[in-house]
C-alpha cells in the first residue's frame, strides 16, 4: 500500500464488499473431481472441529495432522483412518509440502503466526483460527505475505458469516438506527488469572513433546493444567484472554458494520494483568475514528468481560437487560442488540413493531475458504487476512492496554506505535526461539 490513507481506503472497502460476498458456491462444480489436499495443525479440541466443518465439504482430503500431543490424536484417526500424524509440525510441512494444497492452523495462539507464515512460505493457502496471531507486528506481517504471494486466507470468525450477523451489518449500513453513537461488547467469560501460576514441575507425560508445544515461546517448567491442554488462553504469551478468545469473533459485526478501521486511543479500566496471567473483569474503551455512519468524527467503542456488564443506561436502551455475550449498537434513531449466536432485535421494541429484520442468506465459512482455494491464486474469503489483521489488531491492542491499567495509549496505526507511552510498545511484537521459526517474523 502507497500509503496509509490508502490502507485504510482498501481495508474499508474490502470490509464493506466482503460483507456480502458470496464467495462463488459453484467453485466446486467448476472443478468437479478435484480434491483440495488439507493439512490440519492441532488434532484435537477447535482443531477437529474445524476438520469436522471442512470435512462436509465434497472436494475435502485430509491428507496430515500435526499435534505436540500424540494422546490427543485419537479421534482424527478415528474419523480420517488413512490420515498421516506428525508429532512436530515442521516435519509436517517438509515431508507433505508436496502433497498439500490448503492448511488450518488451529493450535494454541502462541503458534498461529509462526505455523502460518511457514506453510504460506510453502505456498500453501492458509486458515488460520482467531486471534490471527497474538501480536501487531503479527497480524501484519501475515497479511502482507497472504496478500503479495496472492494465497487463499481465512480467520476462523465463522460467526462473520452466519445470517444473524449479516442481517445487522446490513441494517447498520441502511441506516435502520441512524448515525451509530456508541458501540458496547461484551462475554461473561473468564480467561484469566490473578493468582501466581504454581512453582515447581511436574512430570511430563509420555505423549507430549513439550518443548514442541512450547515452541517459540521460552522455556518453562510443565505444570499439569497450568497451560496444556485447557488453560494456556489465562496466561500471557500463550493465550490472550477472554478479549483475545472472544473479541474477535464479538467486535467483527460492529467493526465492519459501521466501516471502522483501528482504534487511536485505548485505555483499560479494569484490573492489570498480573503474574504471568491475563486480568478477568475487563472494562476497556476504544475510540475509533468516524466514518460516514457515524454521528461524530470520533466513536466510543466498549467491552466488557467477565462479571463486568454494561452501564444499565445500555441495557435499558435494548430492553432493560442484556445477554451473556454479545453487541449493543446505539445509534441517533434506536439501538440494535446482537446476542453472540442469536437473532438481532431493534429497540425500542414499539418503534420498531412493524418493522422486518432482513433476510440474508446462510454462508459456510469453511466452505467459502475451500471453494477460494479451488477457484485459485488471488480469490478473496470474506474473513481474509487483510480483514482479518483489522479486526485482530483492534482486540490486541485491547490486550496491550491491559497491561497499564487506567493510562490512556495514544495510538498511531500508520507508524503502528503508541505515541503517548514508550513502555507499551514493548507488547506490540515479541522475540522467539529460532528453532521454532521456519521463516523470518
Amino acid at each position: 500500500m502507497p500509503s496509509s490513507v490508502s490502507r485504510r481506503r482498501f481495508l474499508q472497502e474490502l470490509a464493506v464488499a466482503s460483507a456480502a460476498m458470496p464467495l462463488a458456491a459453484q467453485a466446486a462444480h467448476a472443478q468437479a473431481g478435484r480434491k483440495v489436499r488439507h493439512a490440519s495443525f492441532g488434532a484435537s479440541g477447535m482443531a477437529l472441529a474445524d476438520v469436522r466443518s471442512f470435512s462436509s465439504h465434497p472436494a475435502f482430503d485430509l491428507i496430515a495432522v500435526a499435534d505436540a500431543d500424540l494422546s490427543r490424536t485419537e479421534p482424527v484417526k478415528k474419523l480420517f483412518p488413512n490420515v498421516r500424524v506428525y508429532q512436530d509440525w515442521r516435519e509436517l510441512l517438509r515431508k507433505e509440502a508436496d502433497n498439500l494444497d490448503s492448511v488450518n492452523v488451529s493450535t494454541p495462539d502462541h503458534m498461529h503466526a509462526p505455523i502460518a507464515m511457514a506453510a504460506m512460505s510453502y505456498g500453501k493457502h492458509v486458515y488460520v483460527q482467531k486471534p490471527l496471531a497474538t501480536t501487531v507486528r503479527e497480524t501484519r506481517m501475515l497479511a502482507s505475505t497472504a496478500r503479495e504471494r496472492r494465497l487463499v486466507s481465512q480467520m476462523g470468525i465463522q460467526i462473520s458469516s452466519h445470517p444473524t450477523q449479516l442481517a445487522t451489518e446490513l441494517m447498520i449500513r441502511n441506516g435502520f438506527i441512524g448515525k451509530v453513537t456508541e458501540v458496547h461488547t461484551f462475554c461473561d467469560k473468564t480467561w484469566g488469572d490473578m493468582s501466581p501460576i504454581p512453582a515447581g514441575a511436574d512430570p511430563v507425560p509420555e505423549t507430549l513433546d513439550w518443548d514442541g508445544w512450547l515452541g517459540v515461546s521460552e522455556k518453562r517448567p510443565f505444570k499439569k493444567d497450568v497451560y496444556h491442554p485447557g488453560n494456556w488462553r489465562k496466561r500471557v504469551g500463550f493465550g490472550t484472554g477472554t478479549l483475545g478468545d472472544m473479541g474477535c469473533h464479538i467486535f467483527s459485526t460492529p467493526i465492519r458494520g459501521v466501516n471502522l478501521y483501528l482504534p487511536t486511543s485505548i485505555t483499560s479500566y479494569g484490573p492489570g494483568a498480573v503474574h504471568g496471567n491475563w486480568p478477568i473483569d475487563a472494562r476497556i474503551k476504544f475510540v475509533f475514528p468516524g466514518t460516514t455512519l457515524t454521528a461524530g468524527s470520533t466513536l466510543d467503542f466498549w467491552w466488557y468481560d467477565g462479571a463486568v456488564r454494561p452501564p444499565q443506561a445500555v441495557a435499558d436502551a435494548v430492553g432493560g437487560k442484556v445477554p451473556g455475550s454479545g453487541a449493543v449498537i446505539i445509534g441517533t434513531g434506536g439501538a440494535i442488540l446482537l446476542p453472540h449466536i442469536g437473532p438481532p432485535t431493534l429497540h425500542p421494541a414499539d418503534k420498531f413493531a412493524g418493522r422486518t429484520i432482513p433476510t440474508v442468506p446462510d454462508r459456510n465459512h469453511y466452505h467459502e475458504f475451500l471453494d477460494a482455494v479451488l477457484k485459485g491464486p488471488g480469490t478473496i474469503c470474506s474473513a481474509s487476512f487483510d480483514y482479518a489483521q483489522l479486526v485482530t489488531e483492534a482486540v490486541l491492542l485491547g490486550s496491550v492496554a491491559e497491561h497499564f491499567p487506567n493510562e490512556t495509549l495514544a495510538y498511531d496505526p500508520a507508524t503502528m506505535r503508541v505515541t503517548s507511552h514508550k513502555a507499551p510498545n514493548q507488547w506490540l511484537q515479541r522475540s522467539f526461539r529460532k528453532q521454532y521459526l521456519v521463516t523470518r517474523l
